[in-house]
């Protein structure tokens, strides 16, 4: 059985989208590849790196990518993490079977102690929930 791909879509591709690519191969990558890019890429925010490893989550080959470095590709799913890619995923010429706006705030915005910590929860928590539906209809 082929694994499904998955692609995580933010701004930046800098913290989010990072942090879900590494959870998702974490937590299920005998099932799913996982991928993940920005409409505006950035340098991997150290905090988001920091969360991860915090946790004993692999952050080897993470590094921000452009969406156009996906471009035509097929993925199973597509999931975006925050409004300002949501608005601009149309710019994406790739073709998904299942698009997902999870709207996550960004951790530099959150002025709470832990906010990379507490974003990596969120990500973690919604993909529980889609690991669970995913494993229903597989």
């Amino acid at each position: 059985m082929s694994k499904k791909r998955v692609l995580f879509l933010c701004n930046a591709n800098s913290a989010r989208s990072l942090m879900a690519e590494a959870l998702l191969r974490h937590m299920a990558g005998q099932r799913f590849e996982a991928y993940s890019a920005g409409v505006e890429p950035d340098e991997p925010q150290q905090a988001a790196l920091q969360a991860l490893t915090e946790l004993g989550i692999d952050t080897t080959g993470l590094a921000s990518k452009s969406l156009e470095a996906y471009a035509g590709e097929h993925f199973d799913s597509v999931i975006i993490l925050c409004e300002k890619a949501q608005q601009r995923c149309r710019d994406w010429t790739g073709n998904t079977d299942e698009l997902l706006f999870w709207d996550i705030l960004d951790p530099r915005l959150n002025p709470r102690d832990g906010a990379y910590t507490q974003t990596l929860e969120e990500i973690r928590g919604r993909l529980r929930l889609w690991l669970s539906v995913q494993s229903k209809e597989a």
